[in-house]
């Protein structure tokens, strides 16, 4: 089993297939977006593919050690994860291909209007994860 995760970005990705942006839609589609989210990991979950999921609220800070005394604190000018990042999803599979495909499922929850959302989704494999992709 290798862990997979797979990112959701606001903005920084290609162009998402339905790209109404959230704030843009009814309390309706949000309700299921997130129900098809929830579902998605449900079935995860059964199969013992979840980890974890979570959706980042919109706020954050920029901190680094700076010696002694209080760490400086700034809200740029760095390009900003809470611009970019909108949550993930860890998944523990099996194969690459297979977290191709729980990618590609993820990135078809409903929208603007209930089409999918088809989002880009970055898959990135753990640091010092078995590698499952062969060369």
């Amino acid at each position: 089993m290798a862990k997979y995760l797979l990112l959701k970005h606001y903005r920084g990705a290609p162009a998402s297939g339905n790209d109404v942006p959230m704030d843009q839609w009814t309390p309706e589609e949000i309700s299921a977006h997130v129900k098809y989210m929830e579902d998605f990991g449900k079935r995860l979950e059964e199969t013992g593919e979840f980890v974890e999921h979570r959706a980042l609220a919109s706020g954050g800070t920029w901190v680094r050690f700076d010696g002694e005394g209080r760490p400086p604190v700034t809200d740029g000018p760095f390009a900003e994860t809470k611009d970019l990042i909108a949550g993930w999803t860890i998944i523990d599979v099996d194969s690459y291909e297979r977290a191709l495909e729980l990618a590609g499922e993820l990135s078809a929850a409903p929208g603007a209007g209930g089409k999918p959302v088809a989002e880009w989704l970055e898959l990135r494999p753990f640091f010092g994860s078995t590698p499952t992709i062969t060369e």
